[in-house]
């Protein structure tokens, strides 16, 4: 199969901002006070056109089927960003490309000089927890920075 990792095109969002919703939406999560209300996730090309961001867009066969993105989110500690919007369309879980995704971000973050990735997640997403775990992510008590997504309850933490 055709598998191509990328960077978010203009034509991606509207893709994007419904896997991201459909994925908010299969674990019956909130849908105020995450990703899917946020305005920004219908706009992610633009969005990540913010310095020190990126957004890696999975594709397969031609279609988006998810990504995933770093972004210096106000109010982190100097030298953090978040990993954010963190999604795959749910043809493509379970093959290993999450996997890929993080560590490419992981990278780029570390390219772009952070120290530090911050991110938020649910405790009813549990395979991409135990991913997280799986790279070394560690459970915090409070949420750090500004993200808006007052609803999100699992703050994890990596040292890059």
């Amino acid at each position: 199969m055709n598998t191509l990792y990328r960077s978010i095109k203009p034509s991606d969002n509207i893709a994007l901002a419904s896997i991201i919703r459909s994925g908010i939406e299969a674990f019956n999560l909130p849908t105020v006070g995450t990703a899917h209300s946020d305005p920004t996730t219908d706009h992610l090309f633009q969005l990540f056109s913010t310095p020190s961001s990126y957004y890696i867009v999975l594709e397969i066969a031609g279609e988006v089927m998810g990504g995933c993105g770093i972004y210096p989110t106000n109010g982190l500690p100097n030298k953090h960003a978040e990993l954010v919007r963190f999604f795959l369309d749910k043809k493509a879980q379970g093959y290993g490309y999450g996997k890929i995704l993080i560590q490419q971000c992981e990278e780029l973050a570390k390219q772009f000089g952070y120290t530090h990735l911050y991110l938020e997640s649910f405790p009813e997403m549990e395979a991409a927890i135990h991913l997280y775990k799986k790279f070394n992510y560690k459970l915090l008590e409070n949420p750090l920075g500004n993200t808006g997504h007052y609803s999100c309850n699992v703050y994890m933490l990596k040292g890059l």
